[in-house]
């Protein structure tokens, strides 16, 4: 019997990105950024918010990476950032049939027609305040980037509003001529139905007058911005937590791929972009991913698919295909980048039978990355495999419905997958 080993296999296949991260712990110099890819297991970003974590305290906190803001479309994300905005927008996944949205890098679009909005991010975890930030979108100069904001005081006027107590004997008639209107005017802006009033009661008095009012608005302070071919960049000296990203009036045709996060210091970049319901054939849909991939300027591709593949039961050989087709992709886009394959985690179907489309794919992986030269980490085997489930679910490290982990399974898997890297 061969003991089971947490490792890399195939690490070789990585030894470019094994290299730099040495390099960055000796010299103390430089930037190592890993994109994390996936479906649900990796939205939450509590698998590979463990793998930031453990990683950044070894080699160094460069940056939080990729963050996108998953609440303006209604589904969930990490809690690092706080995004909040004047207008609501529209959002659709990669999981949907291809309509022509605009999803890109964060495999969920984000877009609106209306030109007058204002998203504001807050770094809610201070070790992740930022000196530099890209925001990826597919149409150049439909943004602007504000570190500042002042407010404005503007002078005006308004309606001035009367309101009149009915005392006890007075008629409609007598008020009337009391603020010299009809009475018609006052049923009118009281919704009254007829002349029948009753003592105690309040009546709003109609009034041409006009009374002063102060209106605060908050006007943006735009940086000067950079563009690239992917994504438009600014920097600061000072660290932020916080910036304002404003429409571009010019424009009516907004859409937002994400935006990328990192700090002056030497270390890792760890960015996760997960959907879900995610598979391989949802990324592949969107060329656009695969174009904005190359924003982020990857050492490390890490995969992590298959659990949306077997749930559909897709043929071993279907899943073979379309994860080797996405993989060609990232490549062809990124040919200088690393990659590393994880297997899928041990599941159930309908919370009792053993997921085996999942043990499957995780010999297929393997089989694959040892013929295509990938690097694989075996999750599967390493979260006890076939007959695992009920076993975890015991130690508190499954969700109810037996497909997603806990909180503390998916730092188990951040844990043990630092230990094999």
């Amino acid at each position: 019997v061969v003991e089971f080993k947490n490792e890399i296999y195939n690490a070789k296949a990585i030894t470019r990105f094994l290299q730099k991260l040495d390099s960055v712990e000796t010299t103390k110099k430089n930037k190592v950024r890993i994109v994390h890819v996936g479906d649900s297991h990796i939205q939450a970003d509590l698998f590979s918010g463990k793998m930031r974590s453990l990683l950044q305290d070894k080699f160094g906190n460069a940056g939080l990476g990729f963050t996108f803001p998953h609440n303006l479309a209604g589904t969930n994300g990490n809690h690092y950032i706080k995004y909040t905005s004047t207008i609501p927008f529209l959002s659709q996944r990669n999981t949907k049939p291809n309509e022509g949205k605009p999803i890109g890098l964060s495999g969920i679009a984000l877009y609106t027609d209306n030109n007058d909005f204002v998203i504001e991010l807050n770094v809610r975890d201070k070790s992740y305040s930022f000196n530099t930030i890209k925001v990826v979108a597919p149409i150049k100069g439909n943004f602007n980037l504000a570190k500042t904001s002042k407010n404005i005081v503007i002078e005006s006027s308004k309606p001035k509003v009367i309101y009149h107590k009915i005392k006890s004997g007075e008629a409609l008639s007598i008020i009337a001529d009391k603020y010299n209107c009809t009475v018609s005017e006052i049923k009118r802006a009281n919704n009254l139905r007829s002349n029948n009033i009753q003592a105690g009661k309040t009546l709003r008095i109609p009034t041409d007058e006009k009374e002063p009012v102060k209106i605060t608005k908050s006007e943006f302070i735009p940086v000067t911005i950079f563009e690239d071919k992917y994504s438009y960049n600014y920097a600061s000296e000072k660290s932020l937590d916080k910036i304002y990203i404003t429409s571009n009036d010019k424009t009516t045709d907004f859409s937002l791929n994400g935006l990328l996060l990192e700090n002056n210091n030497s270390g890792v970049v760890y960015s996760a972009i997960g959907v879900n319901g995610a598979k391989a054939s949802d990324y592949l849909k969107y060329p656009l991913f695969f174009e904005q991939l190359k924003a982020i300027e990857a050492d490390l591709v890490v995969v992590s698919l298959g659990t949306n593949e077997s749930f559909d039961k897709l043929e071993t050989e279907g899943f073979y295909t379309q994860l080797e087709e996405m993989l060609l992709s990232i490549r062809k886009k990124n040919p200088k980048v690393d990659i590393l394959l994880t297997t899928p985690p041990p599941s159930f179907f309908q919370r009792k039978y053993p997921n085996t489309f999942a043990a499957s794919y995780t010999k297929a992986i393997v089989d694959f990355a040892e013929k295509n030269n990938y690097a694989v980490w075996d999750m599967y085997k390493n979260m006890g495999g076939l007959y695992s489930v009920n076993s975890n679910a015991k130690k508190g490290l499954m969700s109810r419905d037996k497909v997603h982990y806990s909180k503390q399974g998916y730092e188990l898997q951040g844990e043990l997958f630092f230990a094999a890297l």
